[in-house]
Parts: structure tokens; C-alpha cells; sequence
């Protein structure tokens, strides 16, 4: 899918481009490509003489391949993006291209997005300049928005994060956790430990994109001041993900504990009665010796008296354990 963005009467408007020559209609100071086919590359190199690398979306990249310029002043920024999916959170590598030097391109100014699915960001940047005039002026404005609202929406992924581990805290602190409800707040805890280490990677990895832009000199004084607070915020989000592994590492224990409590209630049992039933296998021991004169033989109650005593010798055990409260 191929859409590009133009600025009318301050505001961002987006048109989808279906055919080559729809391009010449428009001056796009954004062009997103969402899962682009060959053709809609070919469309992008022949008319704005731009090549697409076939390593743009590539997971496995090196690091240090990831920034970096052009000699003809185009700059590369391969970032990665949060989607907050209840059942399938995700990163997703988008590739930006910027053009904003080169007098013989005509893409001069315009911003190239690369991506394989659609991303909350960008939708909630593209309904802000839509509501917003003046909100965007060039194509550095949309990386810049792009990114301040990465970390906007990692702040709210991290909120529901919190409400999340109020939840799992509600059922696990009370205590008298079951193991199917140990069992179903350690996978809530889970969720939300992988959750929180995605966040964290995103805002480190939005922070080298925006130092990267920041080091570059291509910001205005305006846009560089901008670019320094999304840094500010970024650096209060760390203290968040920080405290929060904290609060999961907390609740992972105190579920966990639960659970052994509950095992060493059943090893308890076992306990218990294999000390209770000691008596009892003493005597039957004892009765089934070969004495030449055996109770059983020599008197008629012998059975009853043993088994009366075999059940005697456990009860007293049992009620002196009750008495203690360890059978509770």
C-alpha cells in the first residue's frame, strides 16, 4: 500500500496512490509504503529516482548500520515501534528515509516510511495533523511527531501496564491462593514482564534515533528543542520500566510462595500420617512375630484387643498433631 501526505492550509492530508502517474498530481512531504509490492517500489525509483534497499525492514541488521547519512544527504533510520496487541504485543522495524539535500531528486524534503503492518503511531500522528494546523510544517516535523508519539503511546502501555499488576496484586496479596489461581496470575505476570521489556527496548531505541537526528544538525532551533524533550521524556519513562520489573519481580515471588505453601501443605499430609501410622506398624509387627505363645492363639479377644490398640496408637498421634495445629 502506497499513501502519500501533503500539506493543505496547515493540516496533513493523505491520499493513497493507485498508479504511477498519480504521483505527479501531489508534493508529498511523507511517503509511507506499508508491505510495498515491486511495483509500488518501481514506482518510487522512477519517479523520485529513490532505491528502496532490500535489507530496509531486515530484523538482523547490525547495529551500527541501523543510523547513518548518505552522501548525498539522505539519512537512514531504522527504528522500531511498539504495537500494544492483548494477544500478541510486538516490535515492528519500520526504515525512514530522509531526503532533504539532494537538488536533482525530486523528493527533496520528503520523508520515506517502509513498514509490513499498519502501527498506532502512525495512525495517531496522522488523525493529530489532520485536527491540528500547523502542527506539521516539512517532512523532519513528521520523524520528529513520529517519534514523540512512540514514546506518548510506550507511556500508555505502560499505565495499563500498572492497572494490569494492581489486578494480579488484588488476587494474589489477600493470600488463600488456589494453584489454578496461582497458575492464571503467573500468566498475567508474564504477559505484562514481556510487555515491559518491550517497552524498554523501544524507548532505548527511539532515544538513539532522536540522538542520532539531534547530532546530525538537521533540526531547526525549534525542532532541536523538541527533539530534547522527547529525550527528557523518554528518561522518565526508564524509571518507570525500572520500578515496574520491580513490582513484577515482587509479585512473581509472593505467587510462587504461594505455591510452595500450598505444596508443603500436601507434603504436610504425608508427613502426618506416615508418623501416625508408625504405632500401628509397630504392633502389627509385634503380632505377627512367631511366639510359641501368641495372644491371638492364647486368648479369644487377642484381634479385637490388637486392632483396638493399632487404632488407639494412631489417634493419639493425630490428636496431639491436631492439638498443635498442624493439621490445619
Amino acid at each position: 500500500m502506497l499513501n502519500i501526505f501533503t500539506l493543505a492550509n496547515g493540516r496533513l492530508v493523505q491520499e493513497e496512490i493507485e498508479a504511477l502517474e498519480e504521483l505527479s498530481q501531489f508534493q508529498p512531504i511523507w511517503v509511507d509504503l506499508e508491505s510495498p509490492t515491486v511495483e509500488e517500489k518501481r514506482w518510487i525509483k522512477q519517479y523520485y529516482g529513490l532505491s528502496i534497499p532490500e535489507d530496509a525492514m531486515d530484523e538482523d541488521i547490525e547495529e551500527s548500520a541501523r543510523f547513518y547519512e548518505e552522501d548525498n544527504g539522505e539519512l537512514h533510520i531504522r527504528s522500531d515501534f511498539l504495537i500494544d496487541d492483548d494477544e500478541d504485543p510486538r516490535s515492528v522495524r519500520v526504515a525512514f528515509i530522509l531526503n532533504q539535500h539532494n537538488d536533482e531528486l525530486r523528493s527533496r524534503g520528503v520523508l520515506f516510511s517502509i513498514h509490513d503492518e499498519d502501527i498506532p503511531v502512525f495512525r495517531l500522528v496522522r488523525m493529530r495533523a489532520r485536527r491540528a494546523p500547523g502542527l506539521i510544517e516539512d517532512a523532519k516535523e513528521v520523524l520528529l511527531k513520529l517519534f514523540d508519539a512512540d514514546a506518548e503511546y510506550s507511556a500508555d502501555t505502560l499505565e495499563n501496564i500498572y492497572d494490569e499488576l494492581e489486578v494480579a496484586g488484588s488476587k494474589v496479596l489477600p493470600g488463600n491462593v488456589s494453584d489454578e489461581l496461582a497458575a492464571e496470575v503467573l500468566g498475567l505476570i508474564a504477559r505484562q514482564e514481556d510487555l515491559n521489556s518491550r517497552i524498554r527496548r523501544n524507548v532505548m531505541d527511539t532515544r538513539r534515533a532522536v540522538s542520532f537526528m539531534l547530532r546530525s544538525r538537521m533540526l531547526s532551533a525549534d525542532q532541536f528543542e523538541e527533539a530534547r524533550q522527547i529525550l527528557r521524556d523518554i528518561e522518565s519513562l526508564d524509571n518507570h520500566t525500572a520500578f515496574l520489573f520491580e513490582k513484577i519481580n515482587f509479585l512473581m515471588a509472593a505467587t510462587v510462595g504461594f505455591i510452595n505453601i500450598n505444596q508443603n501443605k500436601t507434603i504436610k499430609i504425608f508427613s502426618v500420617a506416615s508418623v501416625a501410622l508408625l504405632p500401628p506398624t509397630l504392633i502389627a509387627s509385634v503380632y505377627g512375630m512367631n511366639f510359641k505363645l501368641m495372644p491371638e492363639l492364647e486368648w479369644e479377644y487377642g484381634y479385637v484387643f490388637a486392632l483396638v490398640l493399632m487404632i488407639a496408637s494412631a489417634l493419639v498421634p493425630m490428636l496431639y498433631f491436631r492439638s498443635r495445629g498442624w493439621l490445619k
